[in-house]
């Protein structure tokens, strides 16, 4: 199979990373996917206050996302933070640490949705890159 694909991203991602050749347009889940895998391959992505604040005063919108990502082949949600940093939680919030990533580990079970800590914004842009090349490759034929 051709390596070569184009990246997806979702026309509300705020804060979307560069990729060369990318395209925008509206996907009913996640922030990224390839140009023809739209409703089989997401990543949602989160830096830390938003999964915070997603998971606090937001948890039921999460939630349904969660829902719709466990729909698709392969979901994933890349976390901007590495695991020591998530579990110092933002000054804002009143949720425990134990409790978010409790929170993250359950639904990631149940509803299937791989959940990556990445150190840095660079470094989830890397890995968010290559979860949708090996899911072109891999899964590319079955949609």
């Amino acid at each position: 199979m051709q390596d070569d694909f184009v990246i997806v991203i979702d026309t509300r991602e705020q804060r979307p990373y560069c990729f060369k050749g990318a395209v925008t347009k509206a996907l009913a889940a996640g922030d990224y996917s390839v140009v023809g895998m739209e409703d089989h391959v997401a990543v949602e992505r989160k830096s830390k206050q938003d999964c915070y604040s997603s998971l606090g005063k937001d948890r039921a919108r999460l939630k349904r996302e969660f829902e719709r990502l466990s729909e698709y082949d392969y979901a994933a949600m890349v976390i901007e933070a590495s695991l020591s940093d998530f579990l110092r939680p933002p000054g804002f919030s009143q949720m425990r640490p134990s409790s978010a990533i409790n929170t993250l580990i359950s639904w990631s079970v149940k509803y299937g949705v791989h959940v990556f800590f990445a150190d840095s914004r660079h470094l989830a842009r890397a890995l968010t890159y290559r979860i949708l090349q090996q899911c072109h490759r891999h899964l590319g034929g079955r949609q």
